[in-house]
């Protein structure tokens, strides 16, 4: 079964019953040896013939200096001036060599039968078993008697114990096999459970279920996966609901002006509305309007897709200002509004499409000249700050309410949803915006701020919004200066 709980589960298992297999031969092999090492220092009982012999030596030089024929002719084998050691249960070898190492009072060898390093010093194991020399109630050295390992035979009751514990070794390793696999297959199955989840998550999902969450639990690591797939169908979920909605809207932007075209049309058909200029001229105003909102929508499909073509240089931005304010100069004086422009003389230029620039003041003078009423004031400034020139768009029209703030950038929305176009509107601008009877723009696609927003982004810089109701609206955004030649 190519599962990935299944194959974690062999793998660890593999390693375990490796591990354990490897560890219970070592001890196998070992334990005997190991044995007959502890023999070969603990089945030797005292001799006192040679430690007698030792304290005679160092009474008469008081040094060890010379002893090495001594202990040589003791090391050729047991004698009646060193006794046999006996262990319970096995009879010592007869003629069986003895090794003998002895070390003055500091512990330090002067006489090593066993490895032939003298000067080191005695070992833990050494040390344990020496015999002490005692001269004049003063210990002069360390006696130590072995037998070689090679030369150590495991009695009946040594070859017992060592099979004893190769039978335990043999059940611990299985059984701490068997506990290992236990464990094993209850961490894979927890580690392999998070990611099914995810599995089962993805295909409701792919199923165009986007309210779908994962619980998220596991390691750190699954748990950063789970937030991000979270995060993920999060962000499905809000793409998904403003398709649903842009495409209602555009539906709805759609039907007005066409229900107009169908509408006189048929009229001129069932000779209602007489076929002259006027009349074509209407209609053309709604094909206009049509035009633009595909323009419109095509524009910010670039600017969504990162396709939209800028040209960034350094831009004059007063000169952009100046020639902007002065186009819509005409409509502002028509509305009875005060247009102002309020530039610093030593304005820095900035790193802009000086065309997307203009469109981006053009949207944002015709929402404020749109919201601005006849004896109002509407103002453009400008300000270098921190590497960036901030441009300001100010009104002092009806403002925006606080819930509503946040909103004044998204498609199709519009804080007045009665302000639609209306029949009888004037001619359109070159924004889709239109002049209505009371003198003040109404109307347009709905994309304008959404525009304005997608190219003040595209050009490397930021957009919002401030309002205050009954006080007006200030629309801000920055762009960042143009690079020092």
């Amino acid at each position: 079964m190519n599962r990935l709980w299944v194959r974690l589960t062999l793998a660890f298992a593999l390693v375990i019953l490796v591990t354990a297999g490897a560890v219970a031969l070592m001890a196998d092999l070992t334990a005997g040896r190991a044995l007959r090492y502890y023999l070969s220092y603990s089945d030797m009982l005292p001799h006192q013939a040679l430690i007698d012999r030792l304290v005679t030596y160092y009474e008469l030089l008081g040094t060890w200096e010379g002893v090495d024929p001594l202990l040589d002719q003791a090391s050729a084998g047991p004698g009646p001036m060193m006794g046999t050691g006996r262990w319970p249960g096995r009879e010592p070898r007869p003629g069986q060599p003895l090794h003998f190492v002895l070390a003055g009072a500091d512990g330090r060898v002067v006489y090593d039968g066993l490895e032939g390093r003298p000067g080191r010093r005695l070992s833990r194991d050494e040390q344990a078993v020496a015999q002490e020399i005692v001269v004049d109630e003063e210990v002069v050295g360390h006696l130590v008697v072995t037998v070689p390992i090679s030369s150590t035979v495991l009695g009946p009751l040594e070859e017992s114990f060592v099979q004893r514990l190769r039978r335990w070794l043999l059940i611990g390793a299985l059984l701490a096999g068997g506990l290992g696999l236990l464990l094993v297959l209850g961490v894979s199955r927890s580690l392999t459970a998070p990611l099914q989840r995810l599995a089962d998550a993805a295909r409701a999902v792919a199923g165009r279920n986007f309210g779908h969450r994962v619980e998220i639990d596991g390691s750190a690591e699954i748990a950063e996966v789970a937030r991000a797939f979270n995060d993920m169908t999060s962000a499905l979920q809000e793409s998904e609901q403003q398709r649903q909605n842009l495409v209602a809207d555009l539906a709805h932007e759609l039907r007005s002006p066409l229900s107009v075209l169908q509408g006189n049309l048929r009229a001129i058909l069932d000779d209602v509305y007489p076929l002259d200029k006027a009349e074509v001229a209407r209609l053309y105003d709604e094909t206009r309007l049509l035009s633009r909102l595909v323009d419109d929508l095509r524009e910010l499909a670039l600017a969504d897709a990162g396709q939209l073509r800028l040209s960034l240089a350094p831009t004059d931005a007063a000169l952009v200002v100046g020639d902007t304010v002065d186009s819509l100069g005409p409509v502002a004086e028509h509305q009875a509004v005060d247009l102002q422009v309020r530039l610093p003389g030593n304005l820095p230029p900035v790193q802009a499409d000086s065309d997307r620039l203009a469109q981006v003041l053009r949207n944002l003078l015709v929402n404020a000249l749109r919201h601005t009423p006849a004896g109002g004031q509407v103002a453009v400034s400008a300000s270098a700050t921190d590497g960036r020139v901030e441009f300001a768009v100010s009104d002092t029209g009806e403002g925006i309410r606080p819930e509503d703030l946040p909103h004044v950038f998204d498609r199709f929305w519009r804080a007045d949803p009665a302000r639609t176009r209306r029949p009888g509107d004037d001619d359109p601008d070159s924004s889709g915006h239109t002049l209505a009877p009371d003198g003040r723009w109404s109307g347009g696609t709905g994309l304008g701020l959404s525009i304005a927003q997608s190219l003040v982004q595209a050009q490397g810089g930021e957009i919002w919004a401030e309002s205050t109701p009954g006080q007006g609206s200030i629309f801000r955004f920055s762009l960042p200066l143009a690079p020092l030649a």
